[in-house]
């Protein structure tokens, strides 16, 4: 028998260390798991859409078995894919060769989405005592692997059997993309997904939302206003978890962050005269830290002495059907420096007929955001404040897409909808006329980069895009 020498253990032990180091992308790439397959017992029909990017949701659901749920992964902890049971905030579900990501490559709405690989799965461990109508979900490819299939899955007899519901969903995009499938289930149901192929290519699955009501962008029946999803129309910069394009989502509204401005890009918003109310103004701007702790989180001393307002994006006026759905509003991330007269005139009074027309029977998609940067405040120009932390927007846009109160509002969008823009420039001594700054969703998605409306079919979103609003403001 031959002895080793003192090289060849340091070189087996510098090859272990190199062979485990590989495994810093995905720490469990080497796990061993055992296999547990789904009894698979049918299909049923369900009709599956498909939309790019984050796609319609609607609006936040706190109980699960008779309103619903989204699910976001953040409050889950399972770094390893063996099976084993993980607590979210909607329940307990049990996956398998699954984990919950947190890496660079996995691709995710803030900072957690599910991975999974092989033919691993994530189910639910609770039914739906109601049923549902509607089961969404975001799905990428994780870093650069290739392209995987995965299916929808519904049991009905608390998980020891399982049916596939819809079409198979190929993912073949490294970015979040949405595919709804229309269960409209009334007996009591649990889903999980499946990943049917592509081996140990491995997929990232965010944001899965169960919905029990009317569904389609629009809550509101019989021409009733109603709560709706504030991003029905699509992310339109495919916010994600980079710090230059953070998706953050809010109950009352969502929004793209950039860390380098120290302000959102957009925000985008659902308007109801089932949002507005008689709760006072809090006036209380504070520090939004659901931002991740390694960015900029700005307060409202940052302001002070700027010359500049703090100007929200969406308006405060917009939520005041609660105190806490008016308080929300004052996260800094809503917020951006605006020239006094931009916000105290042209900017209030277009928000103030934007709430008019709800009084009409109208409900209102909204998307508002910054672009450029150097604008004029009372103290004169400025490119930036804070010492530079905060950029000052050369100026504000809005766009507000105007529908009758109803439901399924994709859907009831055609060339005829009413859509409105303006781009209103950041400086003092500027018209108090809102309709002098209209302009075309196309202009300002040539300014931003943005897609804006996105889940609009394209033959209608063109005519809407490129039409400057006529109508008369009353």
């Amino acid at each position: 028998m031959k002895h080793l020498t003192l090289n060849s253990i340091i070189l087996f032990f510098t090859l272990s260390f190199v062979i485990t180091g590989c495994s810093i992308d995905d720490q469990s790439d080497y796990e061993s798991i055992l296999p547990s397959t789904l009894k698979i017992k049918g299909e049923l029909k369900v009709q599956t859409n498909f939309y790019d990017n984050e796609g319609p949701h609607d609006h936040n659901f706190s109980q699960k078995r008779s309103s619903g749920f989204t699910e976001t992964l953040e409050s889950g902890s399972k770094g390893s894919y063996t099976g084993a049971s993980v607590t979210l905030s909607s329940g307990a579900w049990f996956f398998n060769d699954a984990l919950i990501g947190t890496l660079s490559n996995d691709r995710k709405f803030g900072s957690k989405s599910i991975r999974i690989r092989n033919s691993g799965y994530a189910i639910m461990s609770f039914n739906m005592d109601n049923g549902a109508q509607t089961i969404r979900v975001r799905h990428a490819k994780y870093g650069n692997d290739g392209n995987s299939s995965w299916r929808l899955i519904a049991s009905y007899d608390n998980g020891s059997s399982w049916f596939y519901a819809g079409s198979t969903i190929n993912t073949t995009s490294r970015s979040l993309n949405t595919v709804t499938f229309n269960v409209n289930e009334t007996d009591a149901v649990r889903y999980g997904i499946y990943k049917t192929s592509g081996g140990s290519n491995r997929i990232n699955i965010d944001n899965i939302e169960i919905v029990t009501g009317t569904t389609g962008g629009g809550n509101g029946g019989n021409g009733n206003p109603s709560r709706d999803s504030n991003i029905t129309f699509g992310n339109p910069s495919n916010a994600a978890s980079g710090s230059t394009n953070y998706y953050l989502s809010k109950p009352d509204y969502v929004l793209s962050y950039n860390n380098n401005r120290g302000t959102a890009n957009w925000v985008s918003w659902h308007l109801s005269s089932a949002w507005t109310g008689n709760s006072p103004r809090c006036n209380c701007f504070k520090q939004d830290r659901s931002l991740p702790s390694s960015f900029f989180r700005a307060t409202t001393s940052d302001y002070t002495g700027s010359g500049f307002d703090r100007g929200h994006l969406c308006p405060s006026a917009d939520r005041n059907g609660s105190p806490s759905s008016n308080e929300n509003t004052f996260f800094m991330t809503n917020i951006a420096p605006q020239a006094p007269d931009n916000n105290q005139r042209s900017w209030a009074s277009f928000e103030n007929y934007l709430r008019s027309l709800t009084l009409d029977g109208n409900e209102v998609h909204i998307i508002a955001g910054v672009v450029g940067s150097g604008g004029t405040g009372r103290n004169g120009f400025a490119s930036t404040i804070d010492g530079g932390n905060i950029t000052v927007p050369d100026s504000f846009w809005k766009v507000a897409l105007v529908l009758p109160n109803g439901s399924n509002d994709i859907n009831r969008v055609s060339t005829s909808t009413r859509v409105i823009a303006i781009n209103i420039p950041n400086d003092q001594g500027i018209s108090r006329d809102w309709t002098q700054f209209k302009t075309t969703v196309n202009a300002i998605e040539n300014m931003t980069g943005y897609d804006l409306l996105e889940n609009i079919p394209n033959a209608i979103e063109s005519v809407l895009e490129s039409r400057l609003d006529n109508e008369s403001f009353n």
